[in-house]
């Protein structure tokens, strides 16, 4: 099974360390292998998040998200999106991106770095969306109780998260500009690009994310319907309009899936220059951590993973907000990416333990008192 699920990630790790070392020799198959511990590290929430997704989408969706996916995940967000971003903040063409980028990489890294406030405000934004859309959401299973109950509540108010999430922007869209004013004002321009950059980032959230629902609340409005039919053993009539359903629906949270990749990849992208600013080496690096995040993702889909260890998906969900937050504030300060990673890990081992706790809980229920005291464990921390 790991073998199946993690075939294509080993021959990736082992094509990408022999090209490392024929590329740049010893020093660059080091520098690739740090690259890929680093991206595994920092998405390991994202594979979480990712299998509550792809669980949801039929067998042929899963391997488009394994190949297809794998291509957009490894050729265009780890080695074309670092060149596009260079390309649209400098005004200059693609050949001149990839050009400056390969035999200029000082000038390549400053120009990234001069745009990371807009990639961070946009990522920031989409994940912030996401962390707050399933924190206001009333769930029957809640890990930490005294969080969630009451903010469940609050999330009957229509469109608080959006509200939030605009305060937010707003406010570090102002701090950054009086930050801007203080040191004379030569980035005062950039506040905007902060504001107009996080405004993209919740209107393609909203979008993507909304025909995901839209369509999978179709599909499941059409499967019911069928099903009832059947029930009754009347005529089903013609299958394609639920193909036809499927096949949107499966679309559209494949879209929104890659949205979330990017997302995520934001700051490994930017990380991975703390490590090197050479374009090839980053991409070696980081494909190969992107493979390793998507063959987990099927391996958690595949094993049940987040059925056993329903905590799972809380914490990564709480490491989704935590990254949201550390890419604003990144936008004027910088933080090490060890602690970005760590922030996550420690989440998301957190809530495997409280998920392991919670089984052994329920399992000395169902042998001793009953179902009542099952129930008070079920609910959470």
């Amino acid at each position: 099974m790991v073998l199946k699920t993690f075939g294509w990630s080993f021959a990736i790790t082992a094509l990408g360390l022999v090209a490392a070392v024929f590329y740049g020799g010893w020093e660059a198959f080091g520098i690739v292998a740090i690259l890929s511990v680093l991206e595994i590290s920092l998405s390991f929430d994202n594979a979480v998040v990712n299998a509550g997704i792809l669980k949801k989408m039929s067998a042929f969706w899963q391997k488009i998200f394994l190949t297809v996916g794998v291509l957009i995940a490894v050729f265009g967000m780890r080695l074309v999106f670092p060149v596009v971003i260079v390309a649209v903040s400098a005004k200059m063409g693609p050949i001149e991106a990839v050009d400056l980028a390969l035999n200029n990489k000082d000038h390549y890294q400053e120009l990234v770095t001069d745009a990371h406030p807009a990639i961070a405000a946009f990522g920031g934004m989409f994940l912030l969306m996401i962390f707050l859309d399933f924190i206001f959401e009333d769930r029957d299973i809640q890990w930490l109780r005294w969080i969630e109950r009451p903010l469940a509540k609050l999330g009957k108010v229509d469109m608080l998260s959006v509200c939030i999430a605009l305060i937010v922007l707003l406010i570090t869209a102002f701090t950054f500009a009086t930050h801007a004013h203080q040191h004379g004002g030569a980035h005062v321009d950039k506040a905007q690009t902060v504001l107009i950059s996080g405004i993209a980032g919740l209107i393609t959230y909203m979008v993507v994310g909304g025909l995901s629902g839209y369509f999978e609340d179709k599909l499941e409005e059409e499967e019911e319907r069928e099903h009832e039919e059947e029930e009754e053993a009347a005529r089903t009539g013609k299958k394609k309009p639920a193909v036809v359903l499927a096949g949107q629906a499966a679309f559209f949270m494949f879209l929104y899936l890659e949205v979330l990749d990017a997302s995520f990849s934001f700051d490994g992208v930017i990380g991975a220059f703390a490590i090197t600013n050479d374009i090839v080496l980053m991409a070696l690096g980081l494909g190969i951590g992107a493979m390793y995040v998507r063959s987990l993702t099927v391996y958690l889909v595949r094993q049940g993973t987040l059925d056993d260890y329903v905590y799972l998906e809380h914490g990564a969900h709480y490491a989704i907000g935590a990254l949201a937050v550390i890419l604003m504030v990144t936008i004027q300060y910088e933080i090490n990416e060890v602690i970005t990673g760590l922030v996550g890990v420690v989440l998301i081992a957190w809530s495997f333990w409280s998920s392991v706790r919670r089984n052994k809980a329920l399992a000395a229920a169902e042998g001793g008192t009953g179902s009542d005291e099952k129930t008070e464990v079920s609910s959470g921390v």
